[in-house]
């Protein structure tokens, strides 16, 4: 998704301006339709140009920062700060860079006439369905502050499940790998040395033969086995982390 900014009209006819991501200019006008708004003029925002720009890799926003983010922001507006400005200081000290510029492009989209909710559905890397449903409930009620902390309460409780998981498969995950890699010594190492020590042309159990030719294999094709199996553990690792391998691993969990 790119980053657009964009000048609309309300129905008021109050202009108004602000970002949203979207995958093209058309979806960004369809966006705005949704919200009530005519647009009048769209622009892609160019990302800044670097040596290894198309190496920069966006940094998430993990589950305890939005928790803390959340949080925070209660406790603002429950002192009664007002919105765009208790966005623009919690975007100045949240750590997490890529939450701290979207904070900067949401509190100028609500600075501009949309509402928190409006401005949270342009990122939807950080803000889930659910959150800015959350969000959009409280403003209409009034109790915005009350949605956050429920908010808050549910990503910490979130984290903590994620962590007691990751906890829990550290051990398993750890002896598998030690396992994998004593197997592959014994087999390009070991085995070689046993096998010298049959008669030539004697009968071998079965399972011995099929071990020594899975040795043989090994040896013969590391330089093709070791590089597949590293782009197969990197392409089960990158999909486990995408949005449909997240949802696979809930269905079955």
């Amino acid at each position: 998704m790119a980053s657009f900014q964009y000048e609309a009209i309300k129905k008021t006819g109050e202009v108004v301006h602000g970002t949203l991501e979207a995958d093209g200019q058309g979806a960004v006008a369809e966006r705005l339709r949704g919200m009530g708004l005519m647009a009048t003029e769209i622009k892609e925002l160019k990302p800044a140009s670097s040596a290894f720009g198309s190496f920069k890799r966006i940094k998430k926003v993990k589950l305890g920062d939005l928790s803390l983010f959340s949080r925070q922001l209660a406790a603002m507006i429950n002192a009664g700060i007002p919105l765009t400005r208790a966005l623009f200081t919690l975007s100045k000290q949240v750590e997490n860079q890529t939450l701290s510029g979207a904070l900067i492009e949401i509190s100028r989209n609500v600075e501009g006439g949309t509402s928190f909710s409006e401005a949270l559905k342009g990122h939807p890397h950080i803000f889930s369905e659910l959150y800015v449903n959350m969000v959009s409930a409280g403003e209409s009620g009034g109790s915005l502050e009350l949605s956050l902390n429920r908010l808050s309460n549910q990503l910490q409780k979130s984290k903590e499940l994620q962590d007691n998981i990751k906890s829990a498969m550290f051990y398993p995950v750890v002896v598998l790998c030690f396992a994998i890699i004593i197997l592959f010594v014994m087999l390009f190492f070991l085995v070689p040395i046993f096998v010298g020590f049959f008669p030539e042309g004697a009968e071998l159990p079965a399972p011995t033969m099929i071990i020594i030719a899975f040795s043989d294999l090994i040896r013969d094709y590391w330089y093709i086995i070791f590089p597949v199996l590293i782009l197969l553990l990197f392409l089960a690792s990158s999909y486990i982390k995408s949005k449909k391998g997240k949802e696979r691993i809930d269905r079955l969990t």
